[in-house]
């Protein structure tokens, strides 16, 4: 949830120099927790990466070398991908307010309009220091990570794992040789199939339903400040 504008605009207050400072300081501190949490959204995805290139190494090594860890590090990415939506919902805080800031009171400041405390937007900040909350739910975040980073890597294991045992041992010479080949332990090839199809069917709809989701809470806030 974004931050928004409230419609009654109220007799406005100039600030005086302590309050513009004060102000100043804020927003530095806001950038600050946003950066520093970019940072630790950054380290969880170079997990991810760092993780599927050991899988496909090991995967590709030689042509008998199981395939498994291809499936093995699509689980790992679902625990990394929880892990970074966590980590999005308190960034997407710190961001908001920071933009807020921006274009509320920085915004006007560089337009000549001068700087006020109009009981508009920052009422709504220090509602929002006074009460604070996630501003999306943990579905919104995995489905804007998953559209940024993680649908890439799904479809690049996906790929990855169909070439493995598309070519090794020998390459493919029918469809049967494909289901035979998918088989893991007493799980049939017809299992895993459905199951990694199922995954990706999964995460694809996920991140449609959350961007409808994004996108309805755009249209019904048209006076919000927008955070992306």
């Amino acid at each position: 949830m974004d931050l928004e504008v409230k419609e009654n605009k109220p007799h406005s207050t100039l600030l005086d120099a302590a309050e513009i400072g004060a102000l100043a300081h804020l927003y530095r501190g806001e950038v600050y927790r946003s950066t520093l949490w970019r940072t630790r959204l950054d380290n969880t995805t170079n997990w991810s990466v760092v993780t599927t290139g050991i899988a496909f190494s090991i995967a590709f090594s030689r042509p008998e070398s199981s395939p498994l860890p291809l499936l093995l590090v699509g689980l790992l990415n679902i625990v990394f991908l929880l892990f970074e939506a966590r980590r999005y919902r308190f960034f997407n805080v710190w961001r908001a307010r920071a933009r807020h800031l921006e274009t509320q009171f920085y915004a006007p400041m560089l337009k000549g309009k001068g700087e006020t405390l109009n009981y508009e937007w920052n009422e709504i900040l220090a509602d929002d220091y006074l009460t604070p909350r996630y501003h999306i739910s943990l579905a919104r975040a995995m489905g804007r990570r998953l559209r940024k980073n993680y649908s890439w890597l799904f479809a690049i294991q996906a790929l990855a794992y169909f070439g493995k045992i598309s070519i090794h041992p020998t390459s493919l010479t029918s469809a049967y040789d494909l289901i035979g080949r998918a088989a893991i332990g007493p799980l049939s090839g017809w299992i895993v199939i459905s199951f990694g199809l199922l995954f990706h069917v999964a995460w694809i709809s996920l991140a449609i339903i959350t961007l409808n989701q994004d996108k309805t809470a755009h249209r019904t806030r048209p006076t919000r400040v927008t955070m992306g």
